[in-house]
């Protein structure tokens, strides 16, 4: 799952609290890439996409307060407060400017970083950012969240449910809730640095690619929308090649297009931005 990468474990000090990360090798004059992990799961799952960019930039996966190997901060962080951690554990990494790899959750908690300190943020990918309308009421995101639990890979549940389990169901029903009232798309269409937006077909937290051509004329230009065919919301694990692929593209300015070599396919969104229209209104 995790190629030949060698991760190193640290427990880092964070204003007196630890943090658990795992670090990548150095790769020299490189600007580093933090995946932000979902609500209730440690970073683990998002090392097969982690492994594969590796080699282009050092890598950090941490396990933010409340999650994993990393103690809770006296109770279960919402997304600014979220937010505000990881900015201090980059804080703590001595890291200047980074890209931001979230899944999830992680996308709202990326969104967020990159509104308070834009400075720090030299691009932001969100894969499958959860939060919005399309995820309310509360019972229509619980029944999405069901859904999407049949269209993961198996190995998924063997990696999650034990993270679940300790993350505990009264937190995990808190957060996911205020997950699910997050205004995602609205932070999205008002971020001040170069984004990415993956979204998987068979997400169904995630809106119809229809919809989301449909808002795209909201768009600021340096948002880019791309749908990978056949994944889930989970896709940093279950389809870590293909978001691996498109994210090097991203990041090298080059075309995005499919990666013959992986499953999946992956297709940029292309949307008519109006001119006459800005995120603003």
């Amino acid at each position: 799952m995790n190629g030949d990468i060698v991760w190193e474990e640290r427990e880092v000090d964070v204003g007196g609290r630890p943090v658990f990360v795992r670090v990548g090798p150095e790769v020299p004059g490189s600007v580093p890439i933090v995946h932000v992990h979902g609500f209730a799961v440690s970073g683990t799952y998002l090392l097969p996409t982690a492994s594969r960019l590796a080699h282009r930039a050092t890598t950090f996966v941490p396990d933010l307060p409340g999650y994993g190997r990393t103690p809770d901060w006296g109770s279960a962080l919402g997304i600014p407060a979220l937010a505000l951690a990881l900015l201090e554990l980059l804080d703590a990494l001595e890291l200047d400017q980074v890209v931001l790899l979230g899944n999830s959750m992680g996308g709202p908690v990326s969104l967020e970083v990159a509104h308070q300190a834009p400075d720090r943020v030299a691009g932001v990918v969100l894969a499958s950012p959860a939060g919005g309308v399309h995820n309310q009421p509360f019972v229509r995101a619980l029944g999405q969240l069901a859904r999407d639990a049949t269209r993961e890979s198996p190995a998924m549940a063997r990696v999650a449910v034990p993270d679940y389990v300790r993350f505990g169901p009264v937190s995990t029903l808190h957060l996911f809730s205020e997950l699910a009232r997050f205004p995602s798309l609205e932070r999205m269409l008002r971020t001040p640095v170069p984004t990415l937006a993956v979204v998987g077909s068979r997400d169904p937290l995630m809106p119809p690619p229809s919809r989301v051509r449909e808002l795209g004329r909201l768009a600021p230009e340096d948002l880019t929308v791309v749908l990978i065919e056949g994944a889930a919301h989970a896709m940093n694990f279950s389809h870590p090649g293909e978001l691996a692929h498109v994210v090097s593209c991203w990041l090298d300015g080059r075309e995005i297009v499919d990666d013959p070599d992986s499953p999946g396919t992956a297709r940029v969104l292309h949307i008519r931005r109006d001119p006459t229209i800005t995120p603003d209104g």
